[in-house]
C-alpha cells in the first residue's frame, strides 16, 4: 500500500541462510505490502511469523506524527460492517478513504519494532484511534537476529476494539508487513518470513 506524498519503499525477495524471505528498505520512505484475506478470527486466531531489522530507528517518538516511524511493522486489518461504525466513525472513514485510497482499513492491529518503548506498551496511533499498536521488540538488543512472533490477534482485537465493537472478532482482511521512516528521514531494513495465521493449539 502506497503512502500518498511519501516515498515508496524498496520491496524484494532475497535468500536468507538459504530460505527465501521478503526484505524492506525504507529510506526516508513509507509504505506496506499486505495480502488479502477473508479469515476467520475464531478458527485461525493466531498470526505467527519472523522477523529482523538491521537496526532500532534512533529518532522515532512513540505517540506523536512527527515521530511515527518502525524499524518493522507488521499489520493485521478486520472487516468492520458500515452499520456496526457509528456516524461520525463513517464519515471520518470516508474522508480517510478519499486521500489514503479505498483499502484503508475500518480496524487494525499493528505490531512493532520500536526505538526505546519497552516490549508490551500499547496505544493509539496517533494519526486515528482505529489502529491499535503494540510493542513486540524494542531497541537493538535483538537487531540482526532472526525473531518468532506469535499472537492471538482474536484476543488483541477484543481488548483494542472491544468496547466500541462487541461480540465475535470480525473477519481478517489482510496481513501487511512494513517499515516507515518518512518522518524521522531515517534508514531502515528489515526482514520477514513465515508470515501465517493458525488455530490455537
Amino acid at each position: 500500500m502506497a503512502i500518498p506524498g511519501a516515498k515508496p519503499l524498496d520491496i524484494a525477495l532475497v535468500s536468507d541462510s538459504g530460505r527465501t524471505v521478503l526484505r524492506i528498505d525504507a529510506d526516508a520512505a513509507a509504505g506496506s505490502l499486505g495480502h488479502d484475506l477473508a479469515a476467520d478470527a475464531a478458527a485461525t486466531p493466531v498470526l505467527a511469523w519472523r522477523w529482523k531489522v538491521e537496526r532500532a530507528l534512533e529518532t522515532a517518538k512513540w505517540g506523536m506524527k512527527e515521530g511515527d516511524d518502525f524499524a518493522a511493522r507488521v499489520y493485521v486489518t478486520f472487516d468492520i460492517r458500515p452499520e456496526s461504525m457509528t456516524l461520525a466513525d463513517r464519515i471520518k472513514l470516508a474522508f480517510a478513504r478519499a486521500f489514503f485510497g479505498a483499502d484503508l482499513p475500518a480496524a487494525a492491529l499493528c505490531y512493532v519494532w520500536a526505538s526505546r518503548e519497552p516490549i508490551g506498551t500499547s496505544g493509539w496511533n496517533p494519526y486515528t484511534d482505529r489502529v491499535r499498536m503494540v510493542v513486540l521488540q524494542s531497541g537493538n538488543a535483538r537487531a540482526g537476529q532472526w525473531v518468532d512472533e506469535s499472537r492471538d490477534v482474536d484476543a488483541d482485537f477484543r481488548d483494542a476494539f472491544g468496547s466500541r465493537w462487541p461480540g465475535p472478532t470480525p473477519r481478517i482482511t489482510g496481513v501487511l508487513v512494513a517499515a516507515d521512516t518518512d518522518q524521522t528521514r531515517e534508514r531502515a531494513t528489515a526482514w520477514f518470513g513465515d508470515v501465517r495465521l493458525e488455530a490455537r493449539r
